[in-house]
């Protein structure tokens, strides 16, 4: 059986199959006699889950970080839910029926009400609804935790994964992930993508027709999966891994080499991560530094703001860690595709040009402060720069700067030490390209975001999958503009580099050395790949 899917991570994987299957036992009504009783196991279950929660949030912690654990304290805060609590317990008492079937229909219930919101914050608490009321049923029936931190190496093939799910896996036994649903931004692609391992989303395959054992085929590069391979098509897959691992050996040897041409002209090569465990996966792949912080990660998947004490650790930490390198942290970026409930946005016809980034910073300024004061703060800890999103004028700049001023006066007058840092601007608007030559002699450095800039400069929206076929990243406008903007940063002598997916396109990187470019950040599995195609100019 052969299917096809899109690819969120290039390579071969070849292995025995795992299908994780959502919870299917036939949740019975039965009645009951003593409806207290029958409360009070629902009680003991659900606190059983609050510890399961828990052992789930400290494991993720130590393995994903801060940002991406937050969802297991989301479970468990949901749990608590006294409408949730109440609409079980109400369901006991009049219906006298058993626990597991009240949590079953309150669970359906509630998912169908999430489900139906606009708001796509409050659509994915569907998801979240089912994964809890599935926890509670597991228990009550006896079922008990699924053991997958035990499991095989293999090929993981799922409907979708949770992030409960992907966080129990044993790592380093995952040869890759064939899912089918999920996006390119769901946990698994992002575990898929920080690990290097193959995998497959948007398959049509029926879970009921493959089984856990047989073999599997899943090559990223052409985005198909084999289930059930022949001799020769295991025989090509394992050839083909074989020349991956060579290359990856190649690549390692670049380790500690500089990213120079032959004739001279060097690069600085940095890494894109999302939350302080990623750091672990910048210094495996020898990057010169970080070229883009996504705070806006510690304020994901919570309920309320970060606190400047919180953001002061996870900066501090990054930088310490780094040890002197180069920490280009960037301002939350909320907004657009990117929707935190508790920051009361509301429903925008075009989120991608509305209240979004640098907006919402100046025009919620106690925001803005708390995350400058924090990154003032851990400017002590090593080297940091500080990068501010979605610039469209001379004004906003001018108006950023006077507020870094007065929280710089604050910490003063408190006596907190900080260091001036290094302050630039994203240039991801078609404004910003245009007026670069005025942008650069306020600010330190620019980075260019490509994947933004693409949008605007085509009109073309980046998250409608019907328009795929007209979103051209190497079209000759965005080619320009980015050229524009390095002689710009040149001629005032800045820095200019390049953030967004664009700056890990090996078929660019040529053009990208020729124009000037003094920087290029990508994902940290990129690096010495890019490394090899600038040694090799």
């Amino acid at each position: 059986m052969q299917f096809d899917g899109k690819s969120v991570y290039k390579g071969i994987a070849l292995g025995p199959v795992l299908v994780l299957k959502r919870h299917d036992t036939q949740v019975r009504r039965r009645k009951v006699e003593d409806a207290e009783a029958e409360i009070g196991r629902a009680k003991t279950a659900k606190e059983q889950a609050k510890e399961q929660l828990q052992k789930l949030y400290d494991k993720a912690l130590k393995e994903v970080g801060e940002s991406n654990a937050a969802i297991f304290e989301v479970h468990q805060m949901m749990l608590d839910d006294e409408d949730y609590l109440e609409s079980i317990h109400n369901m006991i008492r009049t219906e006298m029926v058993n626990a597991s079937y009240a949590v079953a229909v309150t669970g359906d219930n509630f998912a169908e009400m999430f489900a139906g919101m606009d708001d796509d914050y409050m659509k994915a608490r569907a998801a979240d609804v089912r994964d809890i009321s599935d926890r509670l049923i597991r228990i009550l029936e006896g079922d008990g935790e699924k053991e997958l931190s035990a499991m095989e190496p293999s090929v993981i093939v799922a409907d979708d994964l949770s992030p409960s799910e992907t966080v129990q896996m044993d790592k380093e036994k995952i040869l890759g992930f064939v899912t089918v649903h999920g996006s390119t931004n769901s946990h698994t692609a992002i575990l898929a993508r920080m690990m290097n391992i193959p995998a497959l989303i948007g398959v049509p395959v029926n879970l009921e027709e493959v089984r856990t054992g047989m073999m599997a085929v899943v090559d990223g590069f052409e985005g198909k999966v084999i289930f059930g391979p022949d001799e020769e098509q295991c025989a090509q897959a394992r050839r083909r891994m074989e020349e991956e691992q060579e290359k990856r050996r190649l690549l390692e040897s670049l380790k500690g080499k500089d990213n120079v041409t032959s004739d001279g002209r060097h690069i600085h090569l940095y890494a894109n991560i999302g939350s302080v465990s990623d750091v672990g996966y910048v210094l495996e792949n020898d990057a010169g530094g970080i070229g883009l912080f996504r705070s806006e990660f510690l304020y994901l998947g919570r309920d309320d703001f970060p606190t400047e004490e919180e953001q002061f650790q996870a900066y501090r930490q990054v930088a310490q860690t780094m040890a002197g390198k180069k920490v280009i942290i960037r301002t939350l970026d909320i907004g657009a595709d990117k929707q935190v409930d508790y920051f009361q946005l509301g429903k925008e016809d075009n989120p991608a040009m509305g209240y979004r980034a640098i907006r919402i910073c100046l025009k919620q300024p106690e925001i803005f402060k708390t995350q400058l004061r924090a990154l003032l703060r851990a400017t002590m800890y090593g080297n940091i720069s500080i990068m501010y999103p979605m610039i469209t004028s001379v004004e906003e700049v001018e108006q950023i700067f006077a507020i870094v001023k007065e929280v710089q006066r604050e910490l003063d007058e408190t006596g907190i030490p900080y260091r001036q840092p290094e302050q630039g601007i994203m240039v991801e608007t078609p404004a910003a390209v245009m007026i670069s030559d005025e942008l650069a002699q306020l600010v330190d450095f620019f980075s260019i975001g490509t994947n933004d800039l693409t949008q605007y400069t085509l009109a073309v929206d980046r998250q409608n999958a019907r328009l795929d076929d007209f979103y051209h990243p190497h079209h000759k406008a965005i080619l320009r503009m980015i050229k524009m903007v390095v002689d710009n940063a040149h001629k005032y002598g800045k820095w200019a580099g390049i953030c967004g997916e664009l700056g890990a396109d090996l078929e660019l990187t040529e053009e990208f050395v020729r124009m000037g470019l003094d920087e290029l950040s990508v994902a940290p599995s990129m690096i010495l790949r890019i490394r090899k195609a600038v040694r090799e100019l």
